[in-house]
């Protein structure tokens, strides 16, 4: 052991050597791991070892791919075998329902080029004889699926890492974490102290602990899982070949071959979490006690789906602790707050991600980029609030329980909820809210005023909340409509550098003062950042606002680029909340609120001021997402709940409704207007975005210029197009596949019904020669395959003269 290393990873499970492995190979080689007692002495031991591709999360899907076309090139390079077996897997479906959603998924893989597809019963039943077809109406099978050994395969990580260079010291506990005045890292061991510029927590089941040891509370906690396999089985002695592994959906349990018996995993409904501080210093290679009785209705399941399992012994049973987040996904990336401190944990399903963490973080270390869109699994993803154990329990168990669970576009989860509320909440509820949650914020999503009993029925088609929404974008075109922008986040930027700052920060011109524009912001790479909106209100004072849920992300850019001195950043999105009101007739209710003029000429479209609005001092921003006439009114927090009242009452005799999150993304479908985290993401540039309109290539410096302007040089492979679909019931809602004459051309990034239009409508990256053409489209939608039509111009005010009235 050195005393000083650039970079230390702590603990030696699969994602630690999977990152020790990354970083050696990218040319960081004065690296070392350090596990307090043995490679896979924590989840990665007792682990299946199953993998597969699909994610909900598409760009961790693909990243999912480069880790299993990984397993061969470590095994080649460190000689270790790492039993890698893939005999391919296929998903059951049990309902009529479950084969619908199986031929959605598969549209999903179209988009991602995996070749995956689906199954009839009797192709089933040849390719694992032991499945009982009782009730099944198909699968769907993925040839890439597989399984391998979990020892053999963390152990060519760390010989392969060593080849290059890299080191892995065992039986050594890290004890203290100190942060050095020059961001290196002094590292407390039981062997002794240890600097390193860097460090990476990829402790697993003690990762909370280590981040505590900073004082950073990672949301993450362990839960129990069980699995059992058996003896021999004659069916599969009578075999030449491995069977596929088989997930039983409904059933909430996943068999793959083991020998000549079966290995079977369940994901119970009742799930338990261990140790959610995370395990205790001296938990070694140990597993729980198995609690059969507990899992004993989807083992039940189980038996009677795969019949032969009743007539052999059962080998081993393992119940053991895996790590889940609320959401599933690992947390990877650097902490937020805190300079060369990195995370790769809470990673549940180490197999089929640890190369793609490996990857990502080794390239955001070296390179100061992962490389890829990681924001499904970025460490940022989540507020503080996520980390209280409550919370952690509630998701977690939310997430568990529903690993097999059919998902649906209009399905609401009640986990952890309602954690976050505005001071209008109440009043919203009294008005017959539906609410959804965004970034633990309530946010009404539609209003059923007329029906206290209303239930909204979860569906991959048109939802029976249908008419609710068509009401309020009705009223929204005709009249009014108010919706709260609780989800919208807001920085004030200040100081006597704020302006030469939050230039070389964002791609266009900043406004003058009173004034506001779209505002793209990029990456050194010249990919987005944030789709943005910048109000200036003074020489030295700005405000930005952008997406709800990037807050912490957004935060660690900006103090990552921030100066020692003279720029002030505060995050005032639980600060200050306020309304959106909208429609031809909000400027006749504003102007019953105040003895401002707010006239087109004194209060043009994107100008924003300082005003009175009811009782309280409100900034106002003429900008709207509804392509209407329209206002932001934004006020202290603890005023919002007066200007709502305020709003509502003047706005009664104009017919102003209160319209929801669903309203809104029709609304904005109509108007070709795309949102953050579906049209606009890391993976995608200006060009293609068409945000490239809002960039002043001229200044002479921004962050991302040099990419932008190569980007300018060279059209786009793809670009952003509005798309009219021939659907009936249902609607494209994101990743579906665009095709023409049987090639696959593009994908949907969202969509929707235009209630006003009346038209399924969807916004899609499309080859950009395809885009130029007239060329008949198809999409699949719930699995059929629809016609479409590229449309040159939004189908509601396409001069945008009503946004500007």
């Amino acid at each position: 052991m050195k005393s000083h290393y650039r970079a230390v990873v702590i603990g030696g499970g699969v994602v630690g050597a999977s990152v020790l492995y990354h970083l050696a190979r990218a040319g960081w080689t004065d690296v070392a791991l350090i596990e307090r007692t043995e490679l896979t002495a924590g989840s990665s031991w007792h682990a299946a070892g199953g993998f597969h591709a699909l994610n909900a999360d598409p760009n961790i899907a693909a990243l999912q791919s480069y880790t299993i076309e990984l397993y061969r090139q470590i095994e080649a390079e460190s000689g270790q075998n790492v039993g890698l077996r893939s005999p391919g897997g296929i998903e059951l479906a049990s309902t009529p329902e479950r084969w619908e959603w199986l031929k959605s998924e598969w549209a999903l893989f179209q988009t991602l080029d995996m070749d995956a597809r689906l199954v009839s019963r009797d192709e089933i039943g040849a390719m694992c004889p032991i499945v009982n077809l009782d009730g099944v109406e198909g699968g769907l099978f993925d040839p890439q699926e597989g399984h391998l050994d979990p020892h053999g395969t963390t152990h060519a990580y760390a010989t392969a890492a060593k080849k290059l260079g890299a080191t892995t010291i065992l039986r050594n506990r890290v004890t203290a974490l100190t942060q050095r005045p020059d961001h290196s890292w002094n590292i407390t061991t039981e062997k002794g102290e240890i600097v390193a510029e860097h460090v990476v927590n990829a402790a697993g089941l003690w990762a909370r602990r280590v981040g505590k040891m900073v004082g950073v509370d990672l949301p993450l906690t362990p839960m129990e899982h069980h699995y059992l396999v058996t003896d021999s089985i004659p069916e599969l002695e009578a075999l030449d070949e491995e069977m596929p592994s088989v997930t039983d959906l409904d059933g909430f349990t996943y068999l793959q071959q083991e020998g000549k018996g079966v290995l079977l995993g369940i994901y119970e409904r009742d799930p338990r979490h261990w140790c959610v501080q995370g395990a205790d210093w001296d938990f070694g290679m140990e597993l729980l006690p198995e609690d059969i009785d507990r899992i004993a209705t989807e083992l039940t399941v189980g038996f009677e789906r795969f019949p032969p399992l009743q007539q052999v012994g059962i080998k081993r049973w393992v119940n053991g602790a895996f790590t889940f987040t609320p959401d599933g996904n690992p947390l990877v990336g650097p902490v937020p707050g805190l300079k060369n401190y990195w995370a790769a944990c809470g990673c549940m399903a180490g197999f089929s991600q640890s190369g793609a963490i490996g990857l990502a973080l080794a390239n955001w270390m070296v390179e100061g980029d992962p490389g890829f869109d990681v924001f499904g699994m970025d460490v940022a993803r989540f507020g503080d609030f996520a980390s209280g154990d409550n919370y952690l329990r509630a998701t977690t168990r939310q997430f568990y329980s529903r690993r097999f669970a059919m998902t649906y576009p209009n399905e609401e989860l009640p986990a952890g909820r309602p954690l976050k509320v505005s001071g209008s909440y109440d009043a919203l509820k009294s008005q017959g809210a539906h609410f959804g949650v965004i970034w633990g914020m309530e946010t009404p999503l539609f209003f059923a005023p007329d029906d206290p009993d209303f239930a909204e029925v979860p569906t991959l088609r048109r939802s029976n909340a249908h008419a609710l929404v068509a009401a309020e974008v009705a009223a929204t075109r005709a009249s009014a409509g108010l919706f709260e922008t609780g989800i919208y986040a807001r920085y004030e930027i200040s100081g006597p550098g704020a302006e030469k700052w939050l230039d070389h920060m964002l791609a266009s011109k900043l406004p003058s003062s009173g004034r506001v524009r779209l505002a793209p912001m990029l990456n050194p790479a010249g990919n987005l950042m944030g789709d943005l909106t910048v109000t200036r209100f003074g020489d030295d004072r700005f405000w930005l606002v952008g997406s709800y849920v990037l807050q912490k992300w957004h935060m660690r850019w900006f103090n990552d680029h921030l100066p020692k001195t003279g720029v002030r950043i505060e995050n005032l999105s639980e600060s200050w909340l306020g309304f959106s009101l909208s429609g031809p007739e909000s400027r006749n209710i504003l102007e019953k609120l105040t003895d401002e003029d707010v006239s087109n000429s004194a209060l043009p479209f994107l100008s924003g001021q300082t005003m009175n609005i009811g009782m309280s001092q409100a900034v106002v921003m003429r900008i709207s997402l509804t392509g209407e006439l329209g206002y932001e009114i934004t006020v202290p927090a603890l005023q919002q709940r007066a200007l709502w009242t305020a709003l509502s009452d003047a706005g009664a005799e104009f017919g102003l409704r209160q319209i929801g999150l669903r309203a809104l993304d029709s609304l904005r479908f109509e108007k070709a207007y795309g949102s953050w985290s579906t049209e606009f993401t890391q993976s995608y540039t200006p060009a293609m975005s068409g945000l490239d309109r809002f960039i002043m290539f001229d200044k002479p410096d921004f962050v991302g210029r040099t990419a932008a302007l190569r980007a300018r040089e060279s059209a786009p492979t793809q670009r952003l197009v509005l798309l009219e679909i021939d659907a009936s019931d249902a609607d494209a809602i994101g990743y579906e596949p665009v095709w023409a004459d049987s090639r696959r051309v593009g994908f949907v990034t969202s969509g929707g019904y235009g209630h006003h239009v009346e038209m399924s409508l969807a916004l899609a990256y499309i080859d950009r020669e395809i885009a130029e053409s007239d060329a008949p489209l198809t999409v699949h939608v719930v699995g059929e395959e629809r016609t479409a039509r590229i449309l040159r111009e939004p189908p509601y005010d396409p001069t945008g003269a009503r946004i500007r009235a």
